[in-house]
Parts: structure tokens; C-alpha cells; sequence
């Protein structure tokens, strides 16, 4: 009941969540605030040798409007540049003069941006004056067969050989149509309200080949989709089978990984259907997508807490851990996670997305790399001391492989954060996702084997009724002081014939013939001489 009530919860606080990821974008820019970014999306590569008549396009397209009135000849500028253009463009903002901030920003643009009366030899197609009319196109969209049927403008994205990035903004600046020069509209503040869609391949479905996969998604985001149900597929599998085999042993240890799990295939469910929605709509939603991320941060720290309580004996070698311990263990573990909250929450707000960087090449990456990377020394370091003060060769056993397996768990964000530094950003947040949930995946697994209850009733204490006692009689057979066995052959036989030793606690009770220096007895069974079974003297 805990569980459903904390998803519930979650569920009403994120569910009014309006971050913009992409691709149909419903906003307003406030012409006294002078510029503002809307999106970045990347667009599929266009090959040289399609004819323009192919699908494989972008578009953008949409409806920008106002209420109020511009006086003639005034207007604002909607810019959609690629990489190359916006860099200049988007730096020179900052500029106190407005009107000299306008020529700047242009300034590039003034040479490959087509206008039909002060640059009609240009073949860029990168701007429009917006607010458009209600009931028509915009002033300057010049090709009305060209523009996507209910929208007001269109600009088709032809990408030749490699996929990029496309920034789409406002920028209060508009083109004198006398002098041909740049300048800043400084009238009354007017609001401006714009629709956008963003999609990869034509929008009349008739005419293009749909894919749900690739169509709203930006070209570094395409196919986590499938990513994300095949790993639904696998968990839908997991967790039933783990449920079951906790039910059957009654330990600390397997519940606490049962509910690790169970968080982990909450996550991939909100993800999933999140990513289901945006791909039918272009919009998802973005609350249930946090709520899946909170989970995933829960499930991922408390596997973590399991390894580094199993390292230090826990349930295994040890039934309880001292207060000190618990105090550090519990310390380290909160920080590291408020830790994953914190650059969670700083890759949400502070990482500028025009940026190429990703997570891990912020400073709260770095922490949480270092940290992870600590808290692994502290793991072997554990394991180390566990291990020496242990004699039972089926909990050694185990401990071996666990730490070996564990180990692979700590050590592999580090390694692809650094190998993702040198991917090309169109790959890189794709191949960090398909790492991390591969990983984690294959953890699972291996915990889930190792803790399955046919095996850790071996090594684990408090597993079931008997497991106790076997786990006791085993560490009292292995421990140094009880070998104490003494095989036949090394003890000189008078008769030189084969005497049967086997000795019975009756035997041993009732008989009176006892050495007097109480060395050895021997009991002859002549009814046993021909059994094969092996012949010992106990002292």
C-alpha cells in the first residue's frame, strides 16, 4: 500500500509539468524581453542523390499570432537556424545597444538569408516576420504550395550527407524594408502566441512513410523507444519470477532487492508510457517521464546500498552491524543520493541545451562520478575484511562472485562517461541510455541468481528455518580446531587384516573396555567387512 500511495503521489505532483522536450511546442514571447529560445531539434540527414520530391525532410511548421497590432512595415523575427549560422547569431544578444545587437545577430544572415526586396539572390530560407495574419500566411512565406495545410509558414529542413541541429527562436528585431538595415522594435510590449511542430518526415502521413519511432523525436533521441521495450519486456519477466522466489525465503536481503526491482520496472512502465504518447503525439507526459526518473534514482542507489551491506557481512557472516557502521553506512548512502537528485535536477534546469555536454561533464557529474568511484574502494576495501575472517568455502565462494560481478557495477560509469566525451552528440545521450540500462539489466540478473532461494540458503543466515542450523554445522565441520579425523591406513594394524572402525555412540556408552590412558578403541564388526564405506578412527 506504501508503494501505490508513493506513486500516486508522484503522479499529482509531476503530472502538470510543462518542460519543453520538442517537437509541438505551444508558447508566447514578450517583445520587451527582447529574445527567447524555443527549442533545438535534429533533423535526419538528406542523401545527394534523392530528388527533391523525397520524404526524407524536416518541417517545421505552425502558427505565430497576436492580438495586438504592429504599426506597417514593423514586425518581430522568428529565426530557425542550423549550428553554423546560430553560434554568432545567438552570442551577440547580449549586447546592450539593441540596435547594434540586431546587426550583429544578422550580420551573417544578411549574406544567405533570402528577403524579396533586399536579398533575393539568396537561397537560405532561415526567417520569417511574425505576428502573422489570422486568416492568411505570412507576409514573407513567398511559397503557399509549400506550406503545411492550417499553418501560416513552413520551412522544410534538407539536411545533405549528415544529420544537425536546428535552433528555432524570437528575437524582437525586424529588416527595414527602406534602408534594408536591422533594427530593434522598441514599441509597446506585445505578446505574441505561437504553435510549432518539429517532425522528422513529412507531416501529410498519406505522402510519407510514418515511422512512430523517428517521426516527433529529435534525430538524438530516435529509437530509445525500442530501447525502452525491450527492456519492458525483460523486467515484465524479471520481476514475477522474483516475487515468486522471495516468497519462498524470508530474509532481509532478498526483500530489499525484490523491492529495488520492482522500483526499476515502475520506472521503464512511466518512461514507456510517456515515450508511447509523444511518439503519437509530439507531446508525451513529461510528469510521468520525472516520475520514472525519480524511480530509477531510487532503484539504482538501493541496489547500491545491498552490495555495500552484503560487502560488509551482512546476513551473511554476520546477523547484525554495529551502530558506528550503520550510522556510516546510512550517512554515505542519503548523500550520494541526494547527490543523484542534485544533478538530476541541475541536467533539468542549469544545462544550457544548446551546449553540446551532457550530464556527466557538469560539475554535479563529476561528484557523482568521483563519489561512485569512492564509495567502490569502500566496497572492496569491505568485501576484503569480510573474506579474510571467513572460513566457510560456500560463503567465501559466493563472496567471490558477487564482488566480482559488483565490481563490474561500480566501475562502468566512469569508463562510458569518459568514451561518451569523444561520441558525436547525436549519439551520445543514446548510447549512455543503452549502457546504463544494460548494465543494470545484467545486474539484476546476476543478483537474482545469486540470491535465488536454492542457493542462498547455503550462504545467507536467516534464509529459511533450517538454514541456520546447516550454515552453523557447516562453519563447526570446516573450522580448524574440529579436524580432528584420523584415516585408518595411517595406523598400524596388529592382525594385518581389515577391521571395520565404525563407531556407535551405544558402542561407546556401554562398553567398558576402555584404555586406560583413554588413547584408541577399537570396535571389531565382522558384520560389516564387506561394505565400501570409508573406514576412519575417532579420537
Amino acid at each position: 500500500m506504501k508503494l501505490r500511495s508513493l506513486i500516486l503521489v508522484l503522479i499529482v505532483l509531476f503530472y502538470n509539468v510543462t518542460t519543453i522536450v520538442a517537437l509541438r511546442i505551444d508558447g508566447s514571447f514578450q517583445t520587451n524581453k527582447f529574445f527567447k529560445f524555443v527549442s533545438k531539434f535534429g533533423f535526419i540527414k538528406f542523401e545527394k542523390h534523392q530528388t527533391k520530391s523525397s520524404n526524407e525532410y524536416g518541417f517545421i511548421y505552425g502558427n505565430v499570432t497576436s492580438e495586438q497590432s504592429f504599426p506597417k512595415g514593423v514586425s518581430v523575427t522568428l529565426a530557425v537556424l542550423d549550428r553554423h549560422h546560430f553560434l554568432e547569431f545567438y552570442g551577440n544578444r547580449t549586447v546592450t545597444n539593441r540596435n547594434l545587437a540586431c546587426r550583429k545577430m544578422f550580420a551573417r544572415l544578411n549574406a544567405t538569408s533570402y528577403d524579396a526586396k533586399c536579398n533575393r539572390d539568396a537561397r537560405g530560407d532561415y526567417l520569417r516576420r511574425v505576428p502573422c495574419n489570422h486568416s492568411g500566411l505570412c507576409s514573407d512565406e513567398d511559397s503557399p504550395s509549400n506550406v503545411i495545410k492550417d499553418s501560416q509558414f513552413t520551412f522544410v529542413i534538407s539536411n545533405q550527407n549528415q544529420p544537425r541541429f536546428w535552433y528555432i527562436s524570437f528575437v524582437a528585431c525586424y529588416r527595414n524594408e527602406t534602408t534594408c538595415e536591422w533594427e530593434h522594435y522598441n514599441g509597446l510590449p506585445h505578446k505574441i502566441d505561437y504553435h510549432l511542430d518539429l517532425v522528422n518526415g513529412h507531416p501529410i502521413k498519406e505522402q510519407n512513410y510514418y515511422s512512430p519511432f523517428i517521426y516527433h523525436f529529435s534525430y538524438d533521441k530516435q529509437n530509445i523507444l525500442e530501447q525502452c521495450l525491450i527492456f519492458f519486456t525483460i523486467y515484465i519477466v524479471l520481476v514475477p519470477i522474483q516475487i515468486i522466489g522471495s516468497r519462498k525465503q524470508n530474509h532481509p536481503v532478498t526483500k530489499l532487492f525484490t523491492t529495488s526491482l520492482v522500483m526499476e520496472f515502475i520506472s521503464i512502465c512511466f518512461i514507456l508510457i510517456h515515450l508511447i504518447s509523444f511518439a503519437s503525439d509530439g507531446r508525451g507526459n513529461e510528469g510521468l517521464k520525472i516520475a520514472g526518473d525519480i524511480f530509477d534514482i531510487l532503484s539504482r542507489t538501493s541496489f547500491m546500498l545491498i552490495l555495500l551491506l552484503l560487502a560488509k557481512g551482512w546476513a551473511v557472516t554476520r546477523l547484525e552491524i554495529s551502530a558506528a557502521s550503520w550510522i556510516a553506512l546510512i550517512f554515505i548512502w542519503i548523500s550520494y543520493l541526494i547527490l543523484n537528485f542534485i544533478l538530476y535536477v541541475w541536467n533539468m534546469t542549469e544545462i544550457d541545451v544548446i551546449s553540446d555536454i551532457d550530464e556527466f561533464q557538469t560539475w554535479p557529474g563529476f561528484l557523482v562520478l568521483i563519489s561512485r568511484s569512492c564509495i567502490m574502494l569502500w566496497f572492496l576495501y569491505e568485501l576484503r575484511t569480510t573474506m579474510k575472517y571467513e572460513h566457510s568455502t560456500k560463503k567465501l565462494d559466493f563472496l567471490l562472485h558477487f564482488g566480482a560481478s559488483s565490481l563490474v557495477w561500480f566501475i562502468y560509469l566512469p569508463i562510458i562517461a569518459v568514451i561518451s566525451m569523444s561520441v558525436s552528440v547525436f549519439w551520445r545521450y543514446k548510447l549512455l541510455l543503452a549502457v546504463i540500462n544494460s548494465v543494470d539489466c545484467l545486474a539484476y540478473c546476476v543478483m537474482m541468481g545469486l540470491l535465488w532461494p536454492n542457493r542462498s540458503g547455503q550462504y545467507l543466515l536467516l534464509a529459511g528455518p533450517n538454514t541456520l542450523r546447516i550454515d552453523e554445522l557447516d562453519e563447526f565441520n570446516e573450522a580448524p580446531h574440529n579436524n580432528r579425523e584420523i584415516y585408518r591406513d595411517e595406523i598400524p594394524n596388529e592382525n594385518s587384516e581389515d577391521m571395520e572402525t565404525l563407531v556407535s555412540t551405544n558402542d561407546l556408552l556401554t562398553n567398558n573396555s576402555h584404555n586406560v590412558n583413554d588413547t584408541l578403541l577399537l570396535i571389531e564388526n565382522g558384520d560389516l567387512t564387506d561394505r565400501n564405506d570409508s573406514k576412519k578412527i575417532f579420537t
